[in-house]
């Protein structure tokens, strides 16, 4: 049975890491820019106003020539989008929204033949109150053995009124819902995402029979969502107090971050370990970057106290990457950075995991609005801030991330330096967080509008109709239309930092960095013959010159005499050869 840590264990190794095989040689994950798509605001191929797979075929073309090496698809299952796609009623079937099981085969071939790789979400710690368990398991009534799948207990108080217990949602309001024949099922997010029971061996047996299905389609990967939250403390103790956990939040809780969760880890790794080499994808090979042996790999999305605790699932027999969310909430400050860099490196090289860096994702304000704002606000923010100086930051900020040794991921349309759309009208949005009482904000639909492709248009190139969430008029001018012959343009950094970041020997891969002595407010390290010098202030800064400039996020670094200039929250790169 599971029970809530009381502190972490050795992230040394599992008990059953010695039976796992560890590849011996460098995989292609330890080093990949991974691209994240929401498919629903990528692009939309029949006009409807909802980005669709064959949307995202279409584009595979411009994802190969920004240089990255994998992309990464949120949910496109049969669904009732209760929460876009995060509630799976069928995660065998395509949702005809976004077309159909074809759709998918054919994407995934036409990436391997543009040498990208494909990750798919898997989301295992609930369904669909639509999924046919769930459904069989309240037609069925008290009793059926399909609601032991689920968390269905009777309620306390005289008549069985009130919940089971004092957990509360995540998108707010209580974790429990109570059906018509008088029990109540856990949803720790919205009430149409009961919760999995993982104790039941049918619920293990299920999800290891989904890897198999996609990975024998071809995918190359899995981002796990909410692989913290699949184990729950025995026997669902109270908590004690209110306001106990909002969506990006890390608090030691009963349902987050169990010690259980890593058994089924172990599970799933025997599963993809299976497939390791197997099948290597067609097509051309990134200039500078062996495409590796085909393996498949895991991601994890999992929020925990702290990165000593991430780095427990992606011990050697377990998860093979962790999303690094302590980097993704640091400040702009060079001092915080540094220690979370730190810290990541450090928790992540006695497991032998590579780090991973992100600064947006789909439940986050971007990160160029997020720097427009004063720091300390959190990670989703409503303001719009300083435009100017958010994109200044946003940029720079990339340009260290990149740097970084290990992996990176990029959400859509950051490499145009869209900002959050901060003034959606109540009416159109749809995160279900939003009209829950007592939750998060629930304004992640800001940093989910569609994408702008060309200056004009019904939806600037999105489809040929309109937009599922309306874009704003300034959308034309960030196009990638609009940036595609612009020197200085925030897409034109991204194609060269990631084409510097193929090139040279120094970057990618790794688990160190050699910290150099720079003024206060200021960040560089070096790695090897490569230098990453990021100015976190708001004035320039004068630091030595080391060597040739490769590339810088903003202003020309002037240099005289051994010393360079480096511009207000600006981020330098040198190469000493």
């Amino acid at each position: 049975m599971s029970r809530q840590h009381p502190a972490a264990p050795s992230a040394t190794a599992s008990p059953h890491a010695a039976a796992a095989p560890v590849a011996a040689h460098r995989d292609w994950w330890r080093d990949a820019v991974i691209y994240q798509v929401y498919p629903r605001s990528f692009a939309d191929s029949d006009g409807d106003g909802m980005g669709d797979l064959a949307g995202v075929r279409s584009r595979l073309p411009y994802l190969r020539a920004l240089g990255v090496d994998a992309v990464w698809l949120s949910p496109f299952y049969a669904s009732p989008q209760a929460d876009a796609g995060y509630d799976v009623a069928d995660y065998r079937a395509v949702d005809p929204m976004f077309g159909t099981l074809a759709d998918a085969d054919g994407l995934i071939r036409d990436a391997h033949a543009e040498g990208l790789k494909i990750i798919v979400d898997l989301v295992p710690n609930h369904s669909s109150d639509q999924h046919e368990w769930f459904k069989q398991a309240l037609a069925e009534g008290p009793g059926s053995p399909l609601r032991d799948r689920y968390h269905f207990r009777p309620g306390k108080g005289a008549r069985g009124e009130l919940p089971p217990n004092d957990w509360e949602s995540v998108f707010g309001g209580p974790a429990w819902t109570r059906v018509p024949d008088g029990a109540w099922y856990l949803h720790l997010f919205a009430p149409e995402q009961p919760d999995f029971n993982w104790e039941h061996p049918a619920v293990g047996d299920e999800f290891r029979s989904i890897l198999r299905f996609w990975l024998d389609l071809g995918v190359d990967g899995f981002r796990v969502d909410v692989a913290h939250g699949l184990v729950k403390a025995e026997g669902l103790p109270d908590i004690g107090t209110r306001d106990q956990v909002r969506l990006l939040g890390s608090g030691v809780m009963p349902f987050f971050d169990q010690d259980g969760v890593h058994a089924v880890y172990r599970e799933w790794r025997t599963v993809i370990d299976e497939y390791a080499g197997k099948e290597e994808p067609a097509g051309p090979s990134a200039p500078g970057r062996s495409r590796g042996t085909g393996g498949r790999m895991f991601v994890a999305e999992a929020w925990t106290p702290t990165v000593e605790r991430t780095a427990l699932y992606v011990r050697p027999d377990e998860l093979h990457q962790a999303f690094n969310f302590q980097y993704l909430s640091t400040d702009w400050d060079a001092g915080e950075l540094r220690r979370i860099i730190d810290r990541t490196l450090d928790a992540m090289r006695p497991v032998g995991a590579p780090a991973t860096w992100v600064l947006s994702n789909h439940d986050v304000t971007r990160h160029a609005t997020r720097f427009a704002n004063p720091p300390g606000l959190g990670t989703q923010i409503r303001t719009a801030g300083d435009r100017e100086q958010g994109l200044r930051r946003a940029r720079a900020a990339t340009l260290l991330m990149l740097a970084l040794p290990g992996s990176c991921y990029l959400y859509q349309g950051e490499e145009l330096g869209l900002p959050d759309v901060v003034d959606l009208p109540d009416e159109v949005r749809q995160d279900p967080a939003y009209f829950r009482g007592a939750g998060q904000d629930g304004f992640r639909d800001g940093c989910r509008v569609p994408i702008p492709w060309t200056r004009t248009g019904p939806s600037y190139g999105f489809g040929s109709g309109g937009s599922w969430l309306p874009q704003p008029s300034t959308w034309g001018e960030l196009s990638v239309q609009a940036q595609q012959a612009g020197p200085g343009s925030t897409l034109e950094l991204y194609r060269r930092a990631l084409k510097l970041r193929r090139a040279e020997p120094c970057l990618g891969a790794g688990d160190t960095v050699e910290w150099l002595r720079v003024p206060e407010g200021v960040l560089a390290f070096r790695r090897g013959e490569f230098v990453c010098v990021a100015n976190t202030t708001g004035e320039s800064v004068t630091t030595r010159s080391y060597g040739r400039t490769l590339l810088s996020s903003g202003d020309e670094v002037t240099e005289a005499d051994g010393e360079a200039k480096v511009p207000a929250d600006t981020t330098v790169w040198w190469t000493m050869t």
